[in-house]
């Protein structure tokens, strides 16, 4: 087998400026910087304003927990609701009303009317907005480029995210000094048109789509917890992801009460701590394709982990601003280094169909360890001091990297998960309604006896495929009474969901079925149906 470290792929090696030859990529990546800007000139603000209003450290933690809390709570039914709805449509709406609640935070900045309080629940409804919309601005990235620029594209965001990250909180501190308080969060409100704008430009191509009614909500949330559980990339990332966010978030956590308590600066000083990091992240993403391909996926993001624990330990023992400023730099770094990583891993595990679902359990795994490590930050700084709470965070974050090693993630390149549409439709002698249910599937093999152990592997990594696209119950039985007789059964909670299962099938998906027949001693294995059996009403 291949060296799961190493990455041959073109895609992930390509510098990621190569995504900008594709204007609609670069209308949409420009509009998303512009209100980026000003959503993390309204983060610096608010975690500046929360230290005039309250700053016991728990207190300023909390604004951070407040932002990450909703997209743990949200992002999955959002993902749900963008495999199922036009994102398009669905992001304008959702953009139109984050305008509306920005403004009305800024309102009340302006006439000195927040509390602590009313800063969190404005927090709140906004990183509620900001939940609803990401796994729709993730998914709509492989409509943008083509799939050999998808790595690019993937980085290209990144690179976006870290360079608002750079300007908008300095630009903030400097403004809060200039104008006051008030004025990033007008900003905040004022940006978000770009994004509208940028999306009432761009029209999204017709598809020919699958001419089956869109999955129902609750149904398209179970297939998608069953499809993470049974997707083996998709899974080892998430788990990587946890063990990196959760000691990561401290320093996201803390860094207003080390510039303000420790450090002794002002605004100016927290804005320019964000803003190295975003410059960081920026510096390190030009790194990217050249560590990616010495290192592999699985080593860079245990480098980015190392960078990180050792950035806690200079912010823990930070006194002075360079010392500061050093360690943000390299948080910068590590942060891209591990994010775009794990990011092209979640990517590249997921077939379009999921592609929302995939994407909002990342975001949903990515803020509930922010946020719940926000909070374990905050609680240890108040009883054990800012130091010793950064120290226990960068021990842990190298503990978490030797205990998920054997997680791999995936390589930039992946299967080819386009749709094989090999599986022709079932001939059914009755008449079977779309929600009939539950439908039960048997597929036959005569197997040589020589070939039975590889078959038996292989039909269970088949499996794991049939669960993933949706069926439970899988198993497989062999026949007592006749050697070389198998039989494979699985179930599907409705007739339309079958049906479903016909199209998900990926070509990566067909190798292996393929390799499955070239097993038997018969031409074909028989399928046959089964639905639940119901009285005809008279």
């Amino acid at each position: 087998m291949p060296d799961a470290n190493a990455d041959s792929s073109p895609a992930v090696q390509v510098s990621p400026w190569i995504a900008f030859r594709h204007e609609t990529f670069t209308v949409v990546w420009l509009a998303t910087v512009v209100a980026n800007v000003g959503t993390w000139m309204y983060n610096a603000a608010s975690g500046w304003l929360m230290t005039s209003l309250d700053a016991d450290p728990l207190t300023v933690s909390l604004v951070q927990v407040a932002s990450n809390l909703p997209m743990f709570l949200f992002a999955l039914p959002a993902g749900a609701l963008a495999d199922i709805i036009d994102k398009r449509r669905f992001l304008i709406a959702a953009e139109i009303i984050l305008t509306v609640v920005a403004a009305g935070s800024a309102v009340l900045v302006a006439l000195n009317l927040v509390t602590p309080s009313i800063l969190l629940l404005f927090t709140f409804l906004l990183g509620a907005g900001a939940a609803f919309t990401a796994p729709a601005w993730q998914s709509v990235v492989p409509e943008l480029v083509p799939k050999q620029d998808l790595a690019a594209a993937v980085a290209s965001n990144g690179v976006g995210v870290n360079i608002s990250r750079a300007i908008g909180p300095a630009l903030g501190g400097v403004i809060i000094g200039g104008l006051g308080i008030a004025a990033p969060f007008w900003i905040n409100a004022i940006s978000n048109f770009a994004v509208i704008g940028a999306l009432l430009w761009w029209h999204t191509p017709s598809s020919k789509g699958s001419g089956l009614p869109p999955e129902r909500l609750i149904s398209a949330l179970v297939i998608g917890f069953r499809h993470a559980r049974y997707n083996q990339g998709l899974r080892a990332t998430l788990i990587r992801a946890v063990a990196f966010f959760f000691f990561a978030s401290a320093y996201w956590a803390l860094l207003p009460l080390v510039a303000r308590n420790q450090i002794t600066g002002g605004p100016t000083l927290y804005g320019l701590l964000l803003g190295a990091i975003g410059l960081g992240a920026v510096v390190g993403a030009f790194g990217l394709p050249v560590l990616r391909k010495a290192l592999g996926p699985d080593r860079l993001v245990a480098v980015g982990t190392l960078g990180t624990a050792l950035c806690l330990i200079l912010l823990g023992a930070a006194r002075y601003p360079a010392l500061g400023l050093g360690a943000c730099l390299l948080a910068g770094v590590s942060w891209i280094a591990a994010i775009a990583t794990l990011n092209v891993s979640v990517q590249v595990s997921l077939p379009d169909w999921v592609r929302g679902r995939g994407l909002a359990m990342f975001v949903t795994v990515f803020f509930g360890a922010m946020t719940a490590g926000s909070a374990l930050w905050g609680q240890l700084a108040s009883g054990l001091g800012l130091p010793m709470a950064h120290f226990i965070a960068a021990a842990g974050a190298i503990a978490g990297a030797v205990l998920t090693w054997r997680w791999k993630l995936q390589p930039g390149a992946g299967g080819d998960l386009a749709p094989s549409m090999h599986w022709p439709a079932p001939i059914l002698a009755i008449d079977a309604d779309a929600d009939r249910g539950p439908v039960l599937v048997t597929i036959e093999y005569l197997i040589a006896a020589e070939k039975r152990e590889a078959f038996i592997a292989t039909v269970r990594e088949l499996g794991q495929q049939r669960q993933r696209d949706g069926a439970y119950a899988w198993d497989l039985f062999e026949d007592a009474g006749e050697s070389g007789r198998f039989l494979e059964t699985f179930m599907v909670v409705s007739w339309i969901e079958h049906l479903r299962q016909h199209e998900r099938v990926t070509n990566a998906d067909r190798i292996i079925q393929d390799c499955i027949r070239e097993f038997g001693a018969t031409a074909e294995p028989k399928v046959t149906h089964f639905v639940a059996a119901k009285l005809r009403s008279n």
